[in-house]
This record gives structure tokens, sequence and C-alpha cells, in this order.
């Protein structure tokens, strides 16, 4: 992990304006991810993970507060920071193969040759296990492998941040874990430096060099910072009679119940 602050963010605010009023969701919000760090937001639905995410991404802007990426202002999206939503958003009427390459002529295609582009949309399939797939619509695949599709399409345009938006939440629980191996080799293997919503105390402890546990809505903030010192590589089987692992997994289960929403009567 490097010492350089790639994202830092200071004191954001985040109010929306809704039928019913103004709906405060993010309060004084301070956090910086240095380069090649993997950072995991987790917390109680509705407690702004995701409000936060878009804001690094430029999705949406803050109201208050100041979010900086490289030293600037985050005015908007940029292929530098590649967002993978738990939704791949596939295009349904092209394959796997063309809905990368979308990608990649966007970001290369004014400097670079046909010839360039297809190595590089050939090179992230193969990075996610899917270069036989490659002529494959989304219909035709399974849903473990659309999101690696979509992780493709995000790692062809080689960012320095890696947004990832509860991307295996709507997977299976041994789909889930063997994209959770995938991630871990690919972000080993490029060095990306990731932000990932969760809402997984295991996925969050697995991944993650740090956790930001957040405190719940309204005017939701980081709550409480757990920093992950298990040694990489990671192996799953060994962390689960891991006693480090364990402790990090207790921890952030007492603060996510001692946060629990309350129920209506």
């Amino acid at each position: 992990m490097g010492s350089a602050k790639i994202i830092d963010i200071s004191h954001a605010e985040m109010v929306f304006d809704t039928k019913k009023g103004s709906f405060h969701a993010l309060a004084d919000v301070n956090l910086s991810v240095e380069q090649g760090e993997f950072v995991t937001l987790i917390g109680h639905s509705g407690c702004g993970k995701s409000t936060l995410l878009n804001l690094i991404a430029g999705l949406t802007r803050a109201t208050g507060g100041v979010l900086l990426y490289g030293g600037r202002e985050i005015a908007g999206p940029s292929p530098e920071r590649g967002v993978v939503f738990q939704n791949h958003s596939l295009l349904p009427w092209l394959s796997c193969y063309e809905n990368v390459y979308l990608a990649v002529e966007r970001v290369f295609g004014a400097r670079e040759g046909k010839g360039k582009l297809r190595e590089r949309t050939q090179a992230a399939l193969a990075m996610v296990g899917l270069s036989a797939a490659s002529a494959k619509r989304p219909h035709e695949i399974s849903g473990g492998m659309k999101q690696r599709v979509g992780i493709a399409r995000a790692l062809s345009m080689e960012p320095r941040v890696l947004l990832l938006d509860e991307p295996f939440g709507a997977l299976d629980a041994l789909t889930r874990a063997h994209l959770q191996d995938e991630l871990l080799r690919i972000v080993a293997e490029t060095g990306s430096t990731v932000v990932m919503v969760t809402h997984d105390v295991d996925e969050a402890v697995l991944l993650s060099d740090r956790i930001v546990m957040m405190s719940n809505g309204p005017a939701a903030t980081i709550g409480q910072i757990l920093q992950v010192r298990l040694a990489r590589p990671r192996d799953r089987l060994a962390l689960a009679q891991d006693a480090l692992y364990m402790d990090y997994r207790a921890s952030v289960l007492e603060f996510l119940y001692q946060r629990q929403p309350r129920r209506a009567a």
C-alpha cells in the first residue's frame, strides 16, 4: 500500500430535495484513501454508503464540503474512476466483447488504432476469465459472468480507482466467494485502488485494508474505521480459523449491532 492520498474527502455533506422536503443523507464525512488501498464502506441500509460512492465517482455533486481526486476537485465522472454497480448495466443487444470494447473505444479511441483497442478488450476479458464467452450476449450468461463483464469493462479503462457498489450482492454464496477471490487476484495484479460498498461483514474483512463503518441515517457519517492487518495474499479457508480475522469480524458485527435501526411498533 502506498502513502500518497489519491482520494481526500473533507466535511462532505449531501442533502437531497424530495417531494417530502429536504433529506440530509450525509453529514461531515471525512475520509482519505491512499494509492493501492482497498477500502470497504459498510453499514445498515440507508446509511449513505452508495451516496458516498457516487460522490467519489462524480455521479453526484456534494452540497457541502470538498472531495478531491489526485489533489483536484471531483467535478464529474472520469475514466480514472471506474464504477461497477450491483446491476451490471450491460447493453443487452451487445456481446460481452462489444460491451467492453465500447468503453475501451470511448477512452482510448482518439489516440489508438482498432488493433490496439481490440487487444485492450481481449486482455480485460482474459483477466476476468471470460475469453471463451466473449461472443455471448448478456442473456446467454449467468449473473456471476455478467458481473465479471462489468468488472472487465471498468478495468479496460485502466482506472486508477475502482469503485464497486455491492457488485456481488445479488449472487449466490459460491459464486460470490469465487468472484471475491477473483477480485483479490485482479487487484494484486493491477495495483488498483478500490473503494467498495458492501453489506457483508465477511466480505469486508476478507478484502479490506480498512473498513469504514457508517452510522445510520439521516445525516449519516463515519462512525468508526477499522484497520485490517491481515497479510496478503489472503486465503479464505485459512482465515476461517484465524483468531485475528475473527476479532475483526466481531468488531464490525458489534458496531452494526449497536446501531441496529429501531423497528416501528
